[in-house]
């Protein structure tokens, strides 16, 4: 007969009870419900209908041009806020963007600002985001016509039906719905947002920006297509020479912030979407290529992209044409709508147990004062009324995802009894009274 130590009985036991799905929220599962292929079907043929959003085209043409899109978005957003009793602050964050690379004179640039704010914790912010600015081969034609179906109508029209399911609903934390002008032309838009953020100190928790994920139709058959990629960083842009330092000591570039909320993302769609999956890509964007999470992470803001898992070159950045009997454009008749809903409540999903959920710890540290076999960790207490307690997690040093997890209780420390640091990853996360869980917090050595 096999005999197992005290210590190797607790692991068996908690690893098979974290082995088990949590129980999904009621209300999560009815926004989910309420989330419409057909109103991101017309956001997106309203779109295309403006002929051009290039950043360089026509701000005072009801009918064409980046000004049309943007006030019909604001208007959308108007009309979302005034259904849910003004529960929305919508804005126009205009700003003059100076000559550059590719604006070839001073261009005002506009950023649509939809903000729900939280109830009892407003000052913690996620951001989620589309860009509504499209353009043909050229980013400084402005007046080819460029219909953006897929890039980016389909992450704008998301970002608008997430808004109106999402405004219905009261969260702890604040939500904001954001499209933004000049991707193309330099992620400007969210630069310029990102920016402000830094300087006025705003808590942004996390980002999303939802570009391409218009599951183009040439890829129908593809073995991924229910599935969506997330991207997210392992080395952070912002990182300091000490903080890399302290990385390569520790072992910790699969360990940044934005990969823990990639992590999140994957365990919520696990939970919440069991038929269309998401596809961790351990990049901070497609290969030599980059989108409106970045201006987020060189300012040291979580942030990670969603993406459709097979683009479709011929039908994005393409002057609509047909040559030599082939056709290219963005049009619509590439983008399925089925598929950007199942994007939708993905990040619906993912941003309601965030807003829901408390903050996630700060501060982690793991104790090095002595050598030995177990593993002390400490971190600061969260700040939550409803706060229940702390969770600690941890996997092998070759697993992709928090494998295991442990209930510590309502402590700011905590051993964990023969298990060595060398051997595992570990992390903390924060837990309320009603089952809601923060992100995982990644800890640093200290003494």
């Amino acid at each position: 007969m096999k005999v197992y130590s005290v210590a190797a009985i607790f692991l068996l036991l908690t690893c098979s009870v974290f082995a088990q799905k949590p129980k999904p929220n009621a209300e999560i599962q009815k926004m989910l419900k309420e989330v419409s292929a057909k109103n991101i079907e017309n956001s997106i043929r309203k779109l295309v209908s403006f002929g051009t959003r290039n950043t360089l085209s026509e701000q005072n043409n009801p009918t064409r041009g980046i000004g049309a899109a943007r006030d019909w978005i604001f208007a959308e957003m108007q009309k979302i806020s005034n259904d849910c009793g003004g529960c929305l602050t919508v804005e126009k964050q205009s700003f003059e963007q100076p000559k550059a690379n590719r604006i070839p004179q001073p261009t005002i640039l506009t950023n649509v600002v939809a903000t729900l704010k939280g109830t009892t914790n407003p000052e913690r912010i996620y951001v989620v985001s589309g860009h509504y600015d499209s353009m043909c081969s050229s980013p400084i034609d402005a007046v080819c016509d460029a219909p953006g179906a897929n890039d980016d109508a389909s992450g704008t029209a998301a970002v608008i039906e997430m808004a109106r399911v999402m405004s219905k609903y009261k969260f702890d934390a604040t939500i904001i719905f954001m499209a933004v002008a000049g991707e193309e032309q330099g992620l400007l838009g969210a630069a310029y947002f990102a920016e402000n953020a830094k300087k006025n100190n705003w808590n942004i928790e996390a980002m999303f920006t939802n570009d391409i994920i218009g599951g183009v139709t040439t890829a129908k058959n593809s073995p991924d297509r229910n599935s969506v990629r997330v991207f997210s960083e392992g080395v952070p842009s912002n990182e300091t020479e000490q903080e890399a330092n302290t990385r390569r000591g520790t072992g910790g570039e699969n360990d940044s912030a934005s990969r823990q909320m990639a992590r999140f993302i994957k365990e919520t769609a696990d939970l919440y979407s069991p038929k269309f999956s998401v596809k961790m890509i351990y990049r901070r964007d497609r290969y030599l290529r980059g989108g409106d999470h970045i201006p987020f992470l060189e300012r040291g803001f979580t942030a990670v992209r969603f993406t459709e898992p097979n683009e479709d070159y011929d039908h994005q950045h393409q002057n609509v044409r047909t040559e030599n009997g082939k056709f290219f454009g963005d049009t619509i008749e590439f983008v399925d709508f089925g598929y950007v809903a199942n994007v939708t409540k993905i990040n619906v999903a993912s941003l309601a147990r965030l807003a829901f959920a408390p903050a996630r710890p700060k501060n982690i540290g793991m104790v090095t004062t002595r050598l030995g076999n177990d593993t002390e960790l400490k971190w600061d207490a969260v700040a939550e009324n409803d706060l229940a307690g702390y969770e600690i997690v941890w996997r092998d040093t070759t697993s992709p995802v928090w494998t295991n997890s442990q209930t510590v209780g309502n402590v700011t420390n905590f051993v964990m009894k023969n298990m060595s640091k060398d051997n595992y990853f570990f992390g903390v996360r924060a837990v309320d009274k009603a089952g809601n869980k923060s992100p995982v917090s990644f800890p640093r050595p200290v003494r």
